[in-house]
């Protein structure tokens, strides 16, 4: 008796592509939230000399060029700047920050008047920290690479100025450090890009093998 050899089925591997695609997803959606909570409650990431002073997070950076710049209204800039000023203030004083006192906490008031040195000095920091925000908000709709693409500046930036020391810093109290959780927001960033993610658990369509063993068979017999 001929023996018939058993075909793979394609609903289980329709299966098995979909469950991995959904696990992707899940994986993609969670780093990228992960990323929002550490950029948006203003987590401690770094320590650089910026314009308003010593920055910690990409948040302080973005929103004292933004005011400095007059780009966009003051109101708008407070709103970026609340929660992360509410979850610090429950954290250090157990107090809830007044709304008018943002721009004294972050030491915005006289932003328009310093410097612009400091930031020229540090763009990578500064274009990296633009885009972490950006990247940050988009992502929670539509996780892409701009968050990681803006993380990788960030570090580039201080690595720059802290192995390279470029700008010269002789102030030890200014000198950038950079925090523990920078490697979680790094992991978060690179976890959020899903389609990289797709290229490498995505499943080949599988092929039946007993097709080419009965073509064979059959160009022999002939």
């Amino acid at each position: 008796m001929a023996s018939t050899s058993k075909v793979p089925s394609s609903s289980t591997s329709a299966s098995a592509s979909y469950s991995s695609r959904r696990w992707v997803k899940n994986i993609s959606s969670i780093a990228a939230r992960i990323y929002f909570l550490l950029i948006f409650f203003q987590i401690p990431l770094f320590r650089v000399t910026c314009r308003s002073g010593v920055c910690t997070t990409p948040m302080h950076v973005t929103s004292s060029q933004l005011i400095a710049s007059e780009i966009f209204p003051v109101p708008l800039i407070k709103a970026l700047l609340y929660p992360g000023a509410v979850i610090n203030g429950l954290i250090q004083n157990k107090t809830v920050p007044s709304w008018d006192d943002l721009l004294d906490i972050y030491n915005l008031t006289s932003i328009k008047e310093a410097s612009a040195v400091t930031d020229l000095q540090r763009l990578e920091v500064l274009a990296g920290s633009y885009f972490s925000v950006a990247g940050a908000l988009v992502g929670l709709l539509k996780p892409g690479r701009m968050s990681m693409f803006g993380t990788l500046l960030v570090i580039w930036g201080l690595v720059k100025e802290g192995i390279l020391g470029k700008p010269v810093n002789t102030d030890p109290s200014r000198a950038v450090y950079v925090y523990p959780t920078m490697l979680i927001a790094l992991i978060c960033a690179f976890s959020s890009v899903k389609y990289d993610v797709k290229k490498v658990v995505g499943s080949v369509p599988a092929r039946p093998t007993a097709k080419p063993l009965q073509n064979s068979s059959k160009s022999k017999l002939k």
